[in-house]
């Protein structure tokens, strides 16, 4: 946690319009993620500056950003306000663990296109 409040330190001394972080919650724990991820909302707010944050943690990026852009094998699936992703179904079972499937056999499967092909 320390190291990534550095790293976010030493990159506002520069007074970017642009923070640019990927993945600030790799490997720290839960409480720390929330208050990395809630310093980041804070910086937007107080400071007008624009975040772009690359994340797997998708339910903790949803609380703090305006737009979000799911991205699957490189490509944008689907992008929206963070409030209506948050509220659509697939988002919730694939991302946010909050669909309503209670055993394997319910979980949706989708066959993936070949896309190289097409």
């Amino acid at each position: 946690g320390e190291q990534q409040m550095l790293a976010i330190g030493r990159a506002l001394m520069t007074q970017p319009k642009l923070l640019m972080l990927d993945e600030p919650s790799l490997g720290l724990a839960p409480f720390l993620v929330h208050e990395i991820f809630d310093i980041l909302k804070k910086i937007n707010k107080e400071q007008g500056m624009s975040i772009l944050v690359v994340e797997q943690n998708a339910a903790a990026t949803l609380e703090i950003v305006d737009h979000a852009y799911m991205i699957e094998n490189g490509r944008v699936v689907m992008s929206d306000t963070a409030e209506k992703l948050k509220s659509n179904p697939d988002i919730q079972e694939f991302y946010l663990g909050g669909g309503e499937a209670t055993n394997f056999h319910e979980v949706k499967h989708y066959r993936r296109r070949k896309r190289w092909l097409s």
